[in-house]
């Protein structure tokens, strides 16, 4: 999802690797679950994140959008957040005590909160955004304990390659005239990278590769 906001106005103004410190501990957030609530659609699942999700709770795809998920169109592209109800209007996983209930397998835009991603050249890099999270005495921690995932390195290397890959295809729709075209197109990736499931027993980024060169 595209932000069309000034790096000046929401961050420190510096750019971080996994191995730089960064003032985002927040002390377990101490029942804190502000950043859980009044998100409307914006957190958007990628691949790994529905995958792991569908692992760890032992459900498909189409089930955790019962109730857990739901899906929008991204850009021209229709993709899954995850879905807020209630009075709160608060993240369907967060429990009773106002926890998030698969923090052990959550999403990777929850695991950089309050960090973003700054998309340049093909990579990215992390920046602070300094005015979402309420928790103002954050200390510091390396970046790459903060977002805790295995193997870093393949999982920011897929982060890159899937959001370059969905902006070329975003790209390509836009010039497409054809309205059911683009909607073909558009319901195929939602078919290949999240409703056929994975093997839960082979490498998931090599499953992702796969799907990839399959032809839309």
């Amino acid at each position: 999802m595209k932000r069309q906001v000034s790096m000046d106005e929401i961050s420190d103004g510096k750019l971080y690797t996994v191995n730089d410190m960064v003032k985002a501990g927040c002390n377990d957030c101490k029942g804190c679950s502000a950043c859980c609530q009044g998100m409307g659609s914006s957190i958007v699942l990628d691949p790994l994140d529905v995958y792991r999700l569908c692992q760890n709770l032992g459900q498909t795809f189409e089930q955790l959008l019962v109730e857990k998920l739901e899906l929008q169109v991204v850009d021209g592209i229709v993709l899954p957040n995850l879905k807020m109800g209630g009075e709160k209007e608060q993240c369907a996983f967060l429990n009773e005590e106002g926890r998030c209930s698969i923090h052990a397998f959550r999403p990777g835009i929850c695991r950089l909160f309050p960090l973003g991603r700054y998309y340049e050249n093909g990579s990215f890099q992390y920046f602070l955004q300094v005015h979402e999270c309420k928790n103002q005495n954050r200390t510091k921690v390396k970046v790459r304990k903060w977002i805790d995932t295995p193997d870093i390195t393949k999982y920011e290397r897929f982060v890159a390659d899937w959001h370059y890959f969905l902006l070329g295809l975003q790209e390509n729709l836009q010039k497409q005239s054809d309205e059911k075209e683009r909607k073909r197109v558009s319901m195929g990736i939602l078919k290949q990278f999240y409703l056929i499931p994975y093997d839960a027993d082979r490498d998931f980024y090599e499953q992702y590769e796969e799907r990839k060169r399959w032809q839309l």
